[in-house]
C-alpha cells in the first residue's frame, strides 16, 4: 500500500480547511515587513522594517486574531487574493503551492520542527528594525526579503507537486 500523501499535495488551496490553510504559514515573518512600490514604475522594494505587531524575537504576530483591526492595511491572505500578491516572498508556501511547487524540506510541515525555518535562513528573526524606530522606510530598502536564501537549498521546481502524485 502506498503511503498517504500530505494534504498540500492532494487538496487544492481553495478547498483547504482553515486549519490546513493556516498550517501552511511557516512563520518566517517576511510578509510582515514593510514594502514600498514605486508610483511611476510599479517596482516593488522590500525593507527590513517590521510591522508594529511583529515580535521581532520570534517572527510571530503578537495579535494575529485582531491584526486587521489594529493594522488596517494588514492583508488577509485568501486563495482568491493570492494571484494578485506579487509581494509575497519566494519562500512563501502559499505562493509555492499556487505555482505548482512543493513545500521545501525546511518547511515545518515537512521537517516537523518550526526552528527549521530559522536554520534555513528564511526567518526574519533578528534581522529587522522596529517600525517605530525606523524613520524613513526608504532608508531601509534591502533585497534579502525577496530572495531565496542559499541555506534554504534549491527552490522546488514547478510541477513538483504533480510529479510525485502521478501514477
Amino acid at each position: 500500500m502506498a503511503p498517504e500523501l500530505p494534504f498540500w499535495k492532494t487538496v487544492p488551496l481553495e478547498r483547504m480547511t482553515r486549519a490546513q490553510w493556516e498550517s501552511l504559514c511557516d512563520g518566517c515573518g517576511r510578509c510582515c515587513l514593510h514594502k514600498l512600490r514605486d508610483a511611476d514604475t510599479e517596482e516593488l522594494h522590500h525593507t527590513d522594517v517590521a510591522c508594529r505587531l511583529l515580535d521581532r524575537a520570534t517572527a510571530r504576530c503578537t495579535d494575529y486574531a485582531n491584526r486587521r483591526a489594529r493594522v488596517p492595511d494588514c492583508v488577509r491572505l485568501t486563495p482568491k487574493r493570492l494571484a494578485g500578491m506579487d509581494w509575497l516572498p519566494p519562500t512563501c508556501a502559499y505562493r509555492l503551492l499556487a505555482e505548482g511547487r512543493d513545500l521545501p524540506e525546511w518547511h515545518p510541515l515537512r521537517s516537523g520542527d518550526p526552528e527549521s525555518v530559522v536554520r534555513a535562513g528564511v526567518s526574519v528573526r533578528g534581522r529587522t528594525v522596529a517600525e517605530r524606530e525606523a524613520g524613513a522606510l526608504e532608508d531601509h530598502i534591502t533585497t534579502w526579503p525577496g530572495d531565496w536564501p542559499r541555506r534554504a537549498g534549491p527552490r522546488p521546481l514547478p510541477g513538483s507537486l504533480t510529479e510525485e502524485t502521478a501514477p
